[in-house]
């Protein structure tokens, strides 16, 4: 029996001096660690949600955090272990380079969609207008952002391109202004057609009065004044807004009779005094 405990001894002794202890203390610190990263991904999960924080920002702030404390525990862990961790610090470092630069322009839209959720140059549900592309923001992704156009064609576009390109919000402001150039003849009585014109407008629904509408005379030509209308609204309003300033435009110029000689009156924006119809 005496042996039988001699045993017992020798056995645990020898498990402590070859490593035992350190082995059940880098179980410890581990189990240890994971709990405590339960712990705080809950506080800044329900920190990020309180905050003002958008879904997408909240998550990407989460995620960071979440695999910036993984890194943390596997260097404790592996320390613990007595194992130097420069060596683990330098493979980190080269994988992370390699990825960086077979992914770097994957990277780049994922560091301007981060630029993108926090500084909010647009939102969901606003119209833009980006590279050549106008419709109304789906969706804000890391990678990429989603646009519906008008003609309902869905758009991706990367956020590389998205911060590279000229980017026109036209939902940002609560008013845009109408504007539209139109021709009429000398012989017409130009000051009758813009009281008209502004007497219509001051009556569109889709118009506001403040700021007041107005028409102005822009340049003379061999046989056209070529004027411009000019029409604020809502920005919901702005696509009807614009009809009835072209539909008032056009029954003012027939009802006045101030239609420019041998050619029809042009409301199209850009549009030029001697263009073929």
């Amino acid at each position: 029996m005496e042996d039988f405990w001699k045993g017992v001894q020798n056995f645990f002794n020898d498990f402590l001096y070859d490593g035992g202890l350190t082995i059940v203390r880098t179980i410890a610190f581990a189990l240890l660690g994971l709990v405590i990263l339960k712990i705080v991904r809950m506080i800044v999960r329900r920190t990020a949600l309180k905050s003002r924080l958008d879904n997408a920002a909240a998550t990407f702030v989460i995620s960071i955090i979440t695999v910036v404390l993984y890194i943390a525990l596997v260097i404790v862990v592996v320390s613990s272990l007595g194992i130097s961790t420069a060596g683990i610090i330098a493979a980190f470092s080269a994988i992370a380079l390699a990825v960086a630069l077979a992914l770097k322009d994957s990277l780049a839209s994922l560091a301007n969609g981060v630029i993108i959720i926090f500084t909010k140059p647009f939102k969901k549900g606003d119209t833009i207008m980006i590279n050549g592309k106008e419709g109304t923001v789906q969706d804000i992704r890391l990678f990429n952002t989603k646009i519906l156009t008008f003609n309902n064609e869905e758009v991706i576009i990367p956020n590389s391109d998205v911060l590279s390109e000229t980017l026109v919000n036209e939902s940002n402001m609560p008013l845009r202004r109408v504007e539209l150039p139109f021709y009429i003849s000398y012989s017409a009585d130009a000051v009758k057609v813009r009281e008209i014109i502004l007497q219509k407008m001051e009556g569109s629904e889709n118009i506001i009065n403040s700021p007041a509408p107005s028409v102005s005379f822009d340049s003379f030509g061999e046989s056209t004044v070529k004027c411009t209308a000019y029409a604020w609204s809502a920005v919901e309003s702005f696509g009807a807004a614009k009809t009835d300033v072209k539909e008032i435009i056009y029954s003012t110029i027939r009802e006045l009779g101030a239609e420019p000689s041998a050619r029809r009156v042009q409301v199209d924006l850009g549009a030029k005094e001697g263009e073929d119809e």
